[in-house]
């Protein structure tokens, strides 16, 4: 029965158009997978190749933001390569099957069209990364607040930013979603310090000892190159409830800020305890009150 099917003459026809429009087409349609497969292998190694020749020419800068923006662009260019080869493999692969695309492609245009109108948050998302990667707002590697949540930025896409807080939780934002955008590792960093002391104490002496303790971190081999000049003391800036409070702010690199200002404080209660300058903690006065001659006449 087997045989009698494989020797029909419908069996023959259908082997001999299948042989024929493999000789035809076979051949076209292995060269564009091989041509897909070296497409994508060399946009990769290109990338590759690219951002190691510019990380190692920020690195003789010492160019940290470069760096950071030339990762940003390279991860998005080599995404956008991959897409349209993506998409130009599918289309080839339908011609060759005998497809014909204008049609198709007119049609996908349609449905695009109609697709658009409800898909307008998608649009919203990758118009608003796109200006923002534009703009030079955020790249990877920078510490920011996007809606209240702090974290570093791993990854920038088109329509998404993610972030990583400090205990590992991973964030996602819609890049159209994002209303408020602070970026701490734009061009420098500071830390804020509000050193707060006694009462008693003289604030010029403080203050005098505040510059000593960052003359000294200055000098810091390990901390010091991290700084961007001397400490900025602003001076008294509040009475608290037990203290007054000195304002100061240490200018540092990209990102150093955090190490560099607990390096800072750690130094400066050394520096306290040898002078005697006294961080105080709460006080409180209890006032009773003086006697009145409704409380003699409850007596008497």
């Amino acid at each position: 029965m087997i045989e009698e099917i494989m020797n029909s003459e419908f069996w023959s026809s259908l082997l001999d158009k299948t042989t024929a429009w493999f000789i035809l087409h076979g051949p076209r349609i292995i060269l564009v997978i091989i041509l897909y497969f070296v497409s994508t292998k060399l946009i990769k190694l290109s990338i590759k190749r690219f951002q190691n020749y510019v990380f190692h020419k920020y690195d003789k800068r010492n160019d940290n933001e470069g760096r950071k923006r030339a990762v940003t662009l390279s991860e998005l260019l080599k995404t956008t390569l991959l897409v349209i080869v993506n998409v130009s493999l599918v289309l080839v692969l339908l011609g060759q099957l005998g497809l014909n695309i204008g049609p198709l492609l007119a049609g996908a245009g349609i449905i695009g069209l109609a697709i658009g109108f409800g898909a307008q948050e998608l649009v919203r998302d990758v118009i608003s990364g796109f200006f923002m990667i534009l703009e030079n707002q955020i790249r990877v590697g920078d510490i920011v607040t996007i809606n209240g949540t702090g974290g570093l930025v791993e990854k920038i896409e088109v329509r998404t930013i993610t972030l990583r807080d400090f205990s590992g939780i991973v964030h996602i934002f819609q890049n159209g979603k994002i209303n408020t955008l602070s970026n701490m590792t734009k061009e420098w960093s500071a830390m804020v310090l509000d050193i707060g002391v006694a009462y008693k104490e003289d604030p010029d002496r403080v203050i005098e000892v505040i510059e000593q303790t960052g003359a000294e971190l200055e000098q810091d081999p390990k901390y010091g190159p991290n700084m961007l000049g001397p400490i900025e003391i602003s001076g008294l800036d509040r009475f608290g409830e037990s203290e007054i409070v000195i304002k100061a702010r240490l200018k540092t690199k990209p990102g150093a800020q955090f190490s560099t200002g607990r390096a800072f404080r750690k130094k400066l209660k050394y520096a306290f305890d040898q002078e005697g300058i006294e961080i105080p903690f709460p006080h409180r006065t209890i006032y009773w009150g003086e006697k009145t001659d409704t409380d003699e006449l409850k007596k008497q």
